[in-house]
């Protein structure tokens, strides 16, 4: 037991620096692309383009992770307008399991932290990616005005309210602040639950271990006059919404 637990141990460390090594890799490989979609000058092709590179090697990237994803509710997404998609955040994977299960055509709103990440940043930029600064709420303001006007244009977004990721899988508090881009941009809300993410590489560990993850897309939410009122209230019922799906594993329940 003790030698199959060893076994096991081994592989995911060098699974996780294949993967790391990969990941770096294919920026390096992806140079010629990039420098490709910088000279385009429709932007609209470009963040087409953009969402098709970074679906690749995304995908890519799970595989090597041992990630199996499972996709329910994905014909409740509308295919006429943009959308804001709010997610729960339980891993760093969460964003890469974004931008291969939900369709084409959509940015986030990403920390400002990644704009350290070079060639990625612009990756995100290309695809419509709003970097917020938490602790500016200036420019919190400034980023959610952003993420309307990309709303308003045809593009969808993805939303994290918490923030940051759960270290335990359960739900941490929305920040109603970001119901904003739907109140004012009149674009519906889609929640979607991410389930079991965290198990792939837990907060404070850059272990990679395999995972099965559910993806459960929700139906649209219309906004209303109350809603533009109430973003608390909107902000609470789109979290329970999402935590109804929510499956915890009782193994990792109250663990940090």
């Amino acid at each position: 037991m003790v030698r199959v637990f060893s076994a096991r141990r081994d592989i995911n460390m060098l699974r996780t620096i294949v993967w790391f090594a990969y990941f770096w890799l294919k920026l390096v490989i992806y140079l010629p692309f990039y420098y490709k979609a910088k000279r385009m000058t429709d932007i609209e092709a470009r963040s087409i383009y953009a969402d098709k590179m970074a679906r690749a090697w995304m995908g890519d990237l799970l595989k090597i992770a041992g990630c199996r994803v499972t996709v329910e509710g994905a014909s409740n997404v509308p295919t006429d307008r943009a959308v804001l998609f709010v997610c729960n955040h339980q891993s760093n994977f969460d964003i890469p399991l974004m931008i291969t299960s939900l369709p084409s055509k959509k940015g986030f709103m990403a920390k400002k932290e990644t704009l350290k990440l070079p060639f990625v940043r612009d990756w995100m930029k290309f695809m419509h990616c709003v970097f917020m600064d938490r602790s500016d709420i200036r420019q919190q303001v400034k980023s959610i005005t952003e993420g309307v006007s990309i709303l308003k244009s045809g593009h969808s977004m993805v939303l994290f309210p918490e923030g940051t990721r759960s270290p335990n899988g359960e739900l941490l508090e929305f920040k109603a602040g970001g119901m904003k881009l739907a109140t004012k941009s009149g674009a519906p809300i889609v929640p979607v639950t991410i389930n079991h993410s965290m198990d792939l590489m837990k907060k404070g560990t850059l272990k990679i271990t395999p995972a099965n993850v559910k993806i459960i897309i929700g139906k649209p939410i219309e906004i209303t006059e109350d809603m533009n009122r109430e973003t608390v209230k909107l902000s609470e019922d789109i979290k329970a919404i999402i935590e109804k799906s929510l499956e915890i594993n009782s193994l990792n329940r109250g663990k940090v």
